[in-house]
């Protein structure tokens, strides 16, 4: 059996938007355009990019913090359940044992 493998979410975004920043970068240098021209919308494209960039950034951290408060709430509420089974089997135990030793 072959195990398959995947990609994430967040690896195909990265890889879309690379691929776009990369392809957009090339049509602007090889567009028939003046010198000025070509560095002007390099310069609004690379602006453009820093503000997309930045608000993905944002956007991931808001997620990661949400996704690690969740990961904490899960962790809590099941220590909590697996710590009241142990204290119950401990109860079990002792009973038993008690009941073990009068017999």
């Amino acid at each position: 059996m072959k195990e398959e493998e995947g990609f994430s979410a967040g690896s195909v975004l990265m890889s879309f938007l690379l691929g776009g920043i990369v392809g957009a970068g090339l049509a602007l240098l090889l567009a028939p355009q003046s010198g000025e021209e070509t560095r002007k919308k390099i310069k609004e494209f690379a602006d453009d990019v820093k503000d997309k960039t930045t608000g993905l950034v944002d956007q991931t951290k808001h997620t990661v913090t949400d996704l690690v408060d969740e990961g904490k709430e899960l962790y809590e509420e099941k220590k909590s359940i697996f710590k009241a089974a142990v204290d119950a089997g401990k109860d079990a135990y002792e009973k038993e044992k008690e009941r073990l030793s009068k017999a």
